[in-house]
Formats: structure tokens, sequence, C-alpha cells
């Protein structure tokens, strides 16, 4: 009787091996095709179209990521282009597509092309900021969109959209590519922007805030602090990336 449990016990777990085998080339397959980053992106438009055209990136967009998006697509400044601009799409590791832009471009793109050495976040690292951010906030999301791009002032920054399951905006987070800092909130916090935190004592003294107000702002504050622990954990010089290839 004793043999016959053994050999019933054996053909179980040949069973489950093959079944866990199977599992594992279901698996494997799939996180082997994670999808590319920002940074790795830039990388395939470096290497097929020359490390120059990185001096002339305008912008980089990428939509419903999870959380990173299936394409990217990056619009360079080229005044042989429609527009003085050109779109590249990249997915599944190539580019995809290299064309004008199916919208217009809204201004000039003198002075907006990004300084890459200046970036510090990837937009893996922006989704782990944006991510703690919307947790703080209370807001939850199934997706996020990507923008990329400079300021008023010429800094990189990255604008993180939140989507729900049915694609509707839900909060947008504005966040420094260079040092990390969450500059603005859009649909969390109230809004609440740097602007609002700088002046926030100020404003308490003059009996101008309420209490509502307050403990608004000071979560936003909280919550900046806990993005620029968060920024020095996930943080990646562009320079760095791309000069090691």
């Amino acid at each position: 009787m004793a043999c016959k449990i053994d050999n019933c016990t054996q053909v179980q777990f040949r069973a489950m091996w093959k079944s866990f085998a199977a599992l594992l080339l279901l698996v494997t397959p799939a996180l082997a095709q994670e999808n590319a980053t920002a940074y790795e992106a830039v990388r395939v438009v470096g290497t097929k179209l020359g490390r120059g055209v990185l001096n002339h990136i305008v912008s980089i967009t990428g939509v419903q990521g999870d959380p990173q998006p299936a394409k990217w697509r990056i619009i360079l400044e080229d005044r042989r282009g429609d527009g003085g601009v050109r779109e590249i799409e990249l997915a599944d590791g190539r580019i995809a597509a290299d064309r004008a832009p199916g919208r217009s471009v809204a201004g000039s793109t003198e002075g907006a092309t990004i300084d890459t050495t200046r970036l510090n976040l990837d937009s893996s690292g922006a989704y782990a900021v944006a991510s703690h951010t919307a947790q703080a906030s209370h807001t939850g999301f199934a997706t996020v969109d990507y923008t990329l791009r400079t300021d008023e002032r010429g800094e990189p920054v990255w604008i993180v959209t939140l989507l729900s399951k049915s694609s509707h905006p839900v909060g947008t987070i504005h966040i420094g590519a260079n040092r990390g800092i969450v500059r603005r909130t859009e649909g969390m916090f109230a809004g609440t922007t740097m602007e609002d935190v700088e002046t926030e004592y100020d404003a308490e003294d003059r009996g101008m805030i309420t209490n509502v107000e307050a403990r608004i702002k000071h979560a936003f504050h909280r919550t900046q602090d806990e993005a620029r622990g968060m920024f020095e954990r996930v943080k990646r010089s562009f320079s760095d990336f791309i000069n090691r290839e």
C-alpha cells in the first residue's frame, strides 16, 4: 500500500511541476516585454538618428502608462520640417514613425528645447513620485499620461496626469525633472502650488487663511518633503544613462 501512495505522490508532483513550468513560460515573456521608459526611448532615437538630435528635443509624451506607456512620442526641433518640428514615435524598442506632427505645435520652439544635462528623473521615477503624491492625497488611479517639456523658466518638468479605469483624468502633478520637486497639483490638495506654500505663514499672520486651507497646504507641504526623499531613491541622471551605452 505504501508503494502505491508513493507512486501517486510522485505522479501528482510531476503534474504540479508541469503546470508550474507551463506558468513560467507564460509569465516570463510578459516580464521580458516590459515597456520602455522615456530615457530608453530617447536612447533609441539617439542611436538611430545620431546623438546630435538629443539637443533638439522639445517634448516627450506617452499615454495610458501602466506604469510605462506602450508608445512614446518625441517632438524634435527641425527647421527643415513642417512648422519647424518633426515627430518620432517609438514602440517595441524601435522607431515606428518619423513624420510631421499630427497636430500643430503652439508657439515657437525657440528656447523650448530640453537641456538633457539637467534631467535627473526618468519616467519611471516620475511615476514613483506621482504615485506617492496620489496616495498622500487619497487619489486613486489606474493609468497615467506623461509629458516632459520645459516650463516658463526653461526648466524641464514632468506633467503626470492620473487617469481612472474609464480614462477620466482624476488629477495632474507637475514634477521638476531636475530636482524632483512637486511644484503643482491639479485636482488634488485643492490645487495647492509652491507659491501657496511659500506665502502660507504670512497669510496666517494676517488672519487670511482658514483652518481647512491650512490643513490642505500643510498636507501638500508634507507630501512635497516626502517626494524629495522619494526622488533621492529614484533619481537617474540622463547624462550618466546615455553615456553608459
